[in-house]
Protein backbone atom coordinates (compact mmCIF):
# COMPACT_ATOMS: atom_id res chain seq x y z
CA UNK A 1 0.00 0.00 0.00
CA UNK A 2 1.24 3.28 -0.86
CA UNK A 3 1.21 5.86 1.97
CA UNK A 4 2.12 9.55 1.99
CA UNK A 5 5.93 10.28 3.41
CA UNK A 6 4.13 10.88 7.13
CA UNK A 7 2.09 8.18 6.94
CA UNK A 8 3.85 5.32 5.73
CA UNK A 9 7.76 6.31 6.32
CA UNK A 10 7.33 8.07 9.72
CA UNK A 11 4.71 6.10 11.07
CA UNK A 12 7.05 2.78 9.98
CA UNK A 13 10.03 4.74 11.70
CA UNK A 14 8.06 5.21 14.88
CA UNK A 15 7.12 1.20 14.86
CA UNK A 16 10.82 0.74 14.75
CA UNK A 17 11.93 2.72 17.28
CA UNK A 18 8.90 1.27 19.76
CA UNK A 19 10.48 -2.23 18.95
CA UNK A 20 13.42 -0.59 19.95
CA UNK A 21 12.69 -0.36 23.36
CA UNK A 22 15.19 1.33 25.36
CA UNK A 23 18.08 -0.35 23.99
CA UNK A 24 18.15 2.43 21.35
CA UNK A 25 21.92 3.93 21.24
CA UNK A 26 22.91 7.33 19.09
CA UNK A 27 24.16 4.97 16.66
CA UNK A 28 21.35 2.83 16.13
CA UNK A 29 19.15 5.77 16.02
CA UNK A 30 21.19 7.42 13.69
CA UNK A 31 21.65 4.55 11.05
CA UNK A 32 17.49 4.30 11.82
CA UNK A 33 16.95 7.80 10.66
CA UNK A 34 19.79 8.16 7.64
CA UNK A 35 18.09 8.42 4.13
CA UNK A 36 14.96 8.45 5.71
CA UNK A 37 14.75 11.59 7.72
CA UNK A 38 17.40 14.63 7.24
CA UNK A 39 18.80 14.43 10.90
CA UNK A 40 22.20 14.88 11.58
CA UNK A 41 23.94 12.08 13.99
CA UNK A 42 21.97 11.94 17.58
CA UNK A 43 24.01 12.87 20.50
CA UNK A 44 23.78 11.07 23.69
CA UNK A 45 21.56 13.26 25.45
CA UNK A 46 19.42 13.20 22.43
CA UNK A 47 19.07 9.47 22.25
CA UNK A 48 17.55 9.81 25.68
CA UNK A 49 14.93 12.29 25.00
CA UNK A 50 13.75 10.08 21.93
CA UNK A 51 13.76 6.72 23.97
CA UNK A 52 11.27 8.40 26.76
CA UNK A 53 8.98 9.73 23.26
CA UNK A 54 9.08 6.30 22.13
CA UNK A 55 7.33 4.73 24.87
CA UNK A 56 4.36 7.45 24.19
CA UNK A 57 4.26 6.43 20.78
CA UNK A 58 4.36 2.59 22.25
CA UNK A 59 0.76 3.48 23.94
CA UNK A 60 -0.77 4.39 20.22
CA UNK A 61 -0.09 0.78 19.05
CA UNK A 62 -1.53 -0.52 21.86
CA UNK A 63 -4.98 1.61 22.48
CA UNK A 64 -8.23 1.03 20.77
CA UNK A 65 -8.91 2.69 18.07
CA UNK A 66 -11.16 5.24 20.24
CA UNK A 67 -8.09 5.91 22.34
CA UNK A 68 -5.97 6.39 19.85
CA UNK A 69 -6.86 9.48 18.77
CA UNK A 70 -6.39 11.05 22.17
CA UNK A 71 -3.05 9.83 22.37
CA UNK A 72 -2.02 11.06 18.71
CA UNK A 73 -3.41 14.95 19.61
CA UNK A 74 -1.22 14.97 22.72
CA UNK A 75 1.90 13.64 20.63
CA UNK A 76 0.83 16.64 18.30
CA UNK A 77 0.91 19.01 20.87
CA UNK A 78 3.78 18.22 22.78
CA UNK A 79 5.82 17.97 19.32
CA UNK A 80 4.53 21.61 18.44
CA UNK A 81 3.77 20.66 15.02
CA UNK A 82 3.24 23.60 13.13
CA UNK A 83 3.02 21.96 9.54
CA UNK A 84 3.92 24.45 6.37
CA UNK A 85 4.25 23.37 2.80
CA UNK A 86 8.08 23.24 1.63
CA UNK A 87 9.83 22.77 -1.75
CA UNK A 88 13.47 22.09 -1.25
CA UNK A 89 16.10 19.82 -2.71
CA UNK A 90 14.03 20.16 -6.41
CA UNK A 91 11.12 17.81 -4.24
CA UNK A 92 7.44 18.47 -5.36
CA UNK A 93 5.66 20.71 -2.80
CA UNK A 94 5.01 18.42 0.77
CA UNK A 95 4.20 19.04 4.12
CA UNK A 96 6.73 19.45 6.77
CA UNK A 97 5.53 19.49 10.37
CA UNK A 98 8.20 21.63 12.27
CA UNK A 99 10.81 24.19 11.36
CA UNK A 100 13.87 23.06 9.10
CA UNK A 101 16.05 24.24 12.18
CA UNK A 102 14.97 22.95 14.76
CA UNK A 103 16.82 20.28 16.22
CA UNK A 104 16.92 15.97 16.24
CA UNK A 105 14.57 15.54 18.66
CA UNK A 106 11.90 17.92 17.72
CA UNK A 107 12.15 16.70 14.13
CA UNK A 108 12.23 13.52 15.06
CA UNK A 109 8.79 13.81 17.65
CA UNK A 110 7.00 15.92 14.71
CA UNK A 111 7.57 13.63 12.44
CA UNK A 112 6.41 10.69 13.94
CA UNK A 113 3.48 12.55 15.59
CA UNK A 114 2.50 13.59 12.35
CA UNK A 115 3.12 9.96 10.33
CA UNK A 116 0.57 8.16 12.88
CA UNK A 117 -1.68 11.40 12.93
CA UNK A 118 -1.61 10.18 9.23
CA UNK A 119 -2.10 6.48 10.20
CA UNK A 120 -5.21 7.48 12.70
CA UNK A 121 -6.91 9.22 10.03
CA UNK A 122 -6.34 7.55 6.65
CA UNK A 123 -5.98 3.67 8.02
CA UNK A 124 -6.61 3.27 11.51
CA UNK A 125 -6.63 -0.77 11.09
CA UNK A 126 -3.13 -0.62 8.87
CA UNK A 127 -1.06 -0.82 12.68
CA UNK A 128 -1.24 -2.57 15.90
CA UNK A 129 0.84 -5.11 17.98
CA UNK A 130 1.51 -8.38 16.71
CA UNK A 131 -1.43 -10.99 17.52
CA UNK A 132 1.05 -13.88 18.48
CA UNK A 133 0.42 -14.75 22.64
CA UNK A 134 3.52 -13.47 24.27
CA UNK A 135 5.17 -10.84 21.70
CA UNK A 136 4.64 -7.14 21.99
CA UNK A 137 6.57 -6.15 18.30
CA UNK A 138 4.44 -3.58 17.00
CA UNK A 139 3.60 -3.11 13.02
CA UNK A 140 2.76 -0.86 10.17
CA UNK A 141 0.50 -2.98 7.85
CA UNK A 142 1.59 -1.76 4.03
CA UNK A 143 0.18 -4.73 2.45
CA UNK A 144 -1.80 -4.71 -0.59
CA UNK A 145 -5.03 -6.55 1.38
CA UNK A 146 -4.18 -4.71 4.58
CA UNK A 147 -5.29 -7.88 6.86
CA UNK A 148 -2.02 -8.08 8.42
CA UNK A 149 -2.27 -9.05 12.22
CA UNK A 150 1.49 -10.37 12.75
CA UNK A 151 4.63 -8.53 13.07
CA UNK A 152 6.34 -11.19 10.83
CA UNK A 153 5.86 -14.09 9.25
CA UNK A 154 7.83 -15.70 11.65
CA UNK A 155 5.20 -15.00 14.47
CA UNK A 156 2.28 -15.99 11.84
CA UNK A 157 3.72 -19.42 11.18
CA UNK A 158 4.47 -19.79 14.76
CA UNK A 159 0.41 -19.20 15.69
CA UNK A 160 -0.43 -21.39 12.15
CA UNK A 161 1.07 -24.39 13.65
CA UNK A 162 -0.01 -24.37 17.24
CA UNK A 163 -3.42 -23.76 15.59
CA UNK A 164 -2.91 -27.12 13.32
CA UNK A 165 -1.30 -29.28 15.93
CA UNK A 166 -3.87 -28.37 18.50
CA UNK A 167 -6.74 -29.33 15.58
CA UNK A 168 -4.80 -32.85 14.67
CA UNK A 169 -4.49 -33.30 18.02
CA UNK A 170 -8.58 -33.10 19.02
Amino acid sequence: MHFNPYGGAAAQIAAELVNLGDAAGPATLTAIFKDRMTVPAVEEHESTEIIAWTQRLGHVFEADPATRVDLVNALLHDSASKPYISTHDGKAPHLHYVDAHAGTVSRVRAYTAGGLAHLVCDAPDRFGVCSREGCETVYVDISRNGRRRFCSTRCATRVHVADHRTRQAS
